[in-house]
């Protein structure tokens, strides 16, 4: 599994002209899921990102997590994540989980989200969408589970 985060001051995702999914302070999620992942990455990362500190406290210093600020979360589906353009001009995208596999773990990783209190806004998964956010910092990480870092 494979997340890029997105410290963001408000963050959107539009379908077809219709805003699907939308927050203010907090993080953009751009989801990746390989056909290797299982229940176990989906905990760790959801773990590591809820307790993952990039938000400044009173002194400036990155030292607080999005539940410390009661920060949302927008959660979008990103299978181009698992592009290999090592050959060729045509990114080659075998390493991404076929959508039958991984929309479930997708939507079971923003449960567990959720299941941390967090509110969680997602895009839909599949569509052709429009993301927009302003990107605080900025500050952009890239988390992986363990297998597959």
């Amino acid at each position: 599994m494979r997340v890029v985060i997105q410290r963001c001051k408000e963050a959107s995702v539009t379908v077809s002209g219709q805003t699907i999914g939308k927050i203010a302070q907090g993080l953009l999620l751009l989801v990746g899921i390989t056909h290797e992942d299982t229940e176990q990455d989906l905990v760790y990362v959801a773990n590591k990102l809820a307790g993952l500190r990039i938000f400044d406290d009173e002194a400036g210093v990155m030292n607080l997590s999005i539940q410390d600020i009661g920060g949302a979360i927008l959660s979008v589906s990103q299978f181009t994540l698992y592009a290999d353009t090592r050959k060729g001009k045509r990114p080659n995208y075998m390493a991404a989980a076929k959508p039958d596999y991984a929309e479930p773990l997708y939507e079971r990783f923003n449960e567990l989200l959720r299941e941390k209190g967090l509110q969680v806004e997602t895009g839909q998964f599949g569509a052709d969408m429009d993301v927009s956010l302003t990107n605080w910092g900025p500050v952009t990480l890239i988390l992986e589970s363990p297998l597959q870092a």
